[in-house]
């Protein structure tokens, strides 16, 4: 084999490849659920504690008189920061693992919630938007790590019970921001930096764990039980270019849900901001089931059909969200909720599956690209609101889909799993 090829993931189907071993040892067989439920645990309260920044953004802009421009580099602010440094955490760790690294990470998101509840001025909002962003730099290549290191070879069921936690936290923190802190204030944003201090005492726990079980995430050297596909280093390259469109196409879209959909309601419908809090905690809702139906159809009938399904799936909704009514547009982003939502797991684990043994660099690369290419989206898309309106911004974000497409030059590296028996 030449050094510029590199031997990915297909194989026949219930097999394992050689690169991957450390995930079939006997010790590893039967998924560590209570380790994957802890981690996916902190992953709400992570994410419920992050997705309290863009459901205060109406009081924000009213309080600090922001325009969308504003509004957009708050969201750059956050997911630039965790964009730029997550491949770099992953890199890092894969060479040298830091289990206590998780509880640090879980602090920074504590002190830029406590700065957040105090900011009084646009720079002070920038700089807790960014501890936030450093502390999810940390704790999602990690503890995307640990997942994969306890799933017993369901690698993608693992990944999406692990991204459920972050939709679900992701959900309940506009419900909390709407009942919370609308009532109360920016102030009481520090009531929920207790949740930090929870997850911190979990992540500690799971960090022992780690410790102990550092062997299950070292390749063993074994011959695969099938043939293995070569693909030169370019064709990996190529490979993940297009899975980087692809979530571009994904979070872009899905940016213009989580940072505009209140607005959009708002001065399109004349909801309140309570109502429109609550049909945002619909669509996030939904994202939970798509995710966690995502990982488990992935594992048994492979990634790309997911891929297919998720993004280009959901064209015919995003293109007919601009032109109903307030009914149809609730139930219509809730199925696009479903259907893009499981793309991320599959992308996730394809992508872990082309570059074998550098599970936390890929899985900080496509977790840093997803937060960082939403971040770049909301800002642009904040501008466009500007000069334009936010119905302006949903007729061009619905062609994103089409993207889609691409996935049809991806390689073809699995084979679905049976049902061991």
């Amino acid at each position: 084999m030449s050094e510029n090829s590199v031997a990915v993931g297909s194989y026949p189907a219930g097999s394992a490849p050689a690169a991957e071993v450390a995930d079939a040892t006997p010790g590893a067989e039967t998924a560590t659920f209570a380790i994957i439920l802890s981690l996916s645990f902190c992953h709400l309260l992570n994410d419920m504690m992050q997705s309290m920044v863009p459901a205060i953004y109406p009081i924000l802009k009213d309080s600090h008189q922001l325009d969308f421009a504003q509004i957009g580099m708050i969201t750059l602010a956050f997911q630039v920061t965790a964009s730029l440094l997550q491949p770099l955490v992953g890199l890092y760790t894969d060479r040298r693992p830091m289990p206590y690294s998780l509880a640090v990470g879980m602090g920074f998101t504590l002190v830029g919630l406590v700065l957040m509840s105090m900011a009084s001025s646009y720079p002070a909002i920038l700089s807790a938007a960014a501890l936030i962003g450093v502390g999810s730099s940390v704790f999602h290549p990690e503890s995307s790590r640990v997942a994969r290191m306890a799933s017993g070879g369901r690698h993608g069921f693992a990944q999406s019970l692990f991204q459920v936690g972050g939709n679900t936290g992701s959900a309940i923190g506009p419900l909390l921001a709407a009942f919370v802190v609308v009532p109360h204030g920016q102030s009481s944003i520090v009531w929920f930096s207790f949740a930090a201090l929870v997850a911190m005492v979990v992540l500690t726990a799971v960090g022992t764990w780690y410790r102990r079980n550092r062997n299950l995430a070292k390749p063993k050297p074994r011959r695969a039980a099938g043939d293995a596909v070569v693909l030169t280093r370019g064709r990996v390259l190529f490979a993940i270019a297009i899975l980087v469109a692809l979530l571009f196409s994904k979070n872009v879209y899905s940016a213009s849900l989580s940072s505009y959909y209140t607005f959009y309601l708002i001065g399109k419908f004349g909801l309140s901001v309570q109502s429109a809090q609550v049909a945002l905690f619909a669509f996030l809702g939904a994202l939970v089931l798509g995710t966690l139906a995502g990982g488990w159809v992935g594992d048994r009938i492979g990634r790309i059909p997911v891929m297919w399904f998720s993004i280009l799936g959901v064209l015919p909704f995003t293109l007919a969200l601009p032109h109903v009514g307030l009914t149809a547009t609730l139930a219509l982003s809730i199925m696009i909720g479903l259907i893009m939502a499981s793309a991320f797991s599959a992308i996730l684990v394809y992508a872990q599956d082309l570059m074998p043994g550098k599970v936390g660099m890929v899985a900080g690369l496509f977790f840093g690209f997803s937060f960082g290419l939403g971040g770049l989206g909301a800002a642009a898309l904040g501008e466009i609101a500007d000069m334009t309106s936010i119905e302006t911004v949903y007729r061009i974000v619905a062609f994103l889909p089409l993207m889609g497409l691409l996935t049809a030059f991806l390689p073809k590296i699995e084979q679905p799993r049976r049902k061991a028996t």
